[in-house]
């Protein structure tokens, strides 16, 4: 085969390469290379690139202003401020941080409104006790033992101190100096069970009084106070009196009304103006003003005192039932107008705590229930001699704790 000239061999690569005699444009150049290291001089082969090819060229910057974006004015800044992450869609479910919170929230509510209910009603008593008086109750020399119970002397004054001249003349107390005991009362309250017992000793019962004699049994406050109402009575019963409670006059009315008013069941019209006291037969409601004329009223009845005494039972049963009824605590302006009455009307002995006041007023709420006894001590006649053989008899059950066994008589076994 023949060989083709060398002008020939190229003419079909002049588009490619282009022809030795006239330069084109548009022909391919070769892009100049830096090696990586001088020994690739040798791999590469070929002569190194001259220095002014390995020099690193810089592309002009342009403006880099033209390139961002116009600030904003302070004018624009403030009047369109960064907006704020979309709002929670609607529909879709709370957070559990923020549904615990909301199930937290009403259980707060209550258990504050708890704590101040439960203050309020611990501490209206507190602040009660705090305002009662103290008396020196206790007497000096030997004394009975304790009885395996708790026994309460009840004392209803007629004194008249701190009674101004309208409120004398409203209640009828008169203006009688000093003072004596209208109302005597034994309450014991047995500690294993057994019936509460409210006993009236009648303000008339002639007792040996210490250091006087022979005398009514209410002589012995106006000669010595509670100090020496205590020991007399603690020298006639053989029972030793835990706590001493005292009411005047004024205070018996004022704790009515705080109630508002009890019910009282003459079973007769009983006029006595004396006493202040003009009611119809039958059950019906009174103020603090009536309760009270119609507690110490003795000229209606034929059996004087005896009478009276049970009918003083009858009210101080239903204050204990008018302040232990759910009304009380119910409504508050009711619960600290008799917590104030009774701060302001009731003494008690210096050794006695807001404890023993509180034992107290849930054993007259007892006495008052099926579980109660209310009788008066028993007596040989109206001038009021105790029947020896069946006070003794009752005072021993008494200091046993025994008051299941009691057979009481409202009339003290007279009428």
């Amino acid at each position: 085969m023949a060989e083709r000239p060398d002008d020939d061999r190229g003419k079909d690569y002049d588009w490619l390469y282009g022809r030795p005699d006239q330069p084109d444009d548009d022909a391919t150049r070769r892009i100049p290379v830096t090696p990586r290291d001088p020994g690739d001089r040798g791999r590469r082969g070929g002569d190194a690139p001259s220095d002014e090819d390995e020099r690193t060229r810089v592309m002009p910057a342009g403006d880099r202003s033209a390139m961002q974006p116009p600030a904003q004015s302070s004018a624009q800044s403030s009047a369109h401020p960064p907006a704020r992450p979309p709002a929670r869609p609607p529909g879709q479910p709370d957070r559990p941080r923020e549904r615990r919170s909301r199930r937290r929230r009403p259980g707060r509510i209550v258990a504050l409104v708890l704590a101040l209910i439960l203050a309020f009603f611990i501490g209206v008593p507190l602040w009660a006790w705090s305002q009662i008086e103290e008396v020196d109750a206790e007497p000096s020399g030997d004394r009975p033992p304790d009885t395996p119970g708790t026994t309460y002397l009840l004392v209803g004054s007629d004194s008249r101190e701190g009674l101004t001249a309208e409120e004398k003349e409203r209640l009828a107390t008169g203006s009688v100096a000093g003072g004596r005991t209208d109302t005597i009362m034994l309450m014991h309250v047995p500690r294993f069970g057994g019936k509460t017992l409210l006993l009236s000793l009648p303000r008339d019962s002639i007792v040996e009084i210490p250091g006087y004699g022979e005398e009514k049994i209410n002589a012995a406050y106006a000669y010595g106070g509670p100090e020496l109402l205590v020991e007399t009575v603690e020298s006639e019963t053989g029972l030793r009196m835990d706590s001493y409670v005292e009411i005047g006059l004024g205070g018996f009315a004022n704790i009515v009304d705080a109630v508002g008013g009890v019910d009282i069941c003459p079973s007769q019209p009983m006029q006595d103006p004396q006493a202040g006291l003009d009611i119809d037969q039958g059950c019906q409601e009174a103020d603090g003003e009536t309760a009270l004329a119609y507690a110490r009223s003795r000229k209606v009845s034929a059996t004087g005192d005896i009478a009276r005494v049970e009918r003083q039972r009858e009210v101080v049963s239903a204050i204990a039932a008018e302040a232990a009824s759910p009304w009380t605590f119910l409504n508050p302006l009711r619960y600290v107008s008799l917590a104030s009455a009774a701060a302001e009307s009731i003494k008690i002995g210096e050794d006695d705590g807001p404890i023993d006041l509180a034992r107290f007023a849930w054993g007259m709420t007892e006495v008052t229930g099926e579980d109660g006894l209310t009788c008066t001590v028993p007596i040989v006649d109206l001038a009021v001699h105790w029947d020896e053989e069946e006070a003794a008899a009752l005072f021993e059950q008494i200091a046993e704790d025994d008051t299941d066994d009691i057979e009481c008589s409202r009339t003290g076994g007279i009428g």
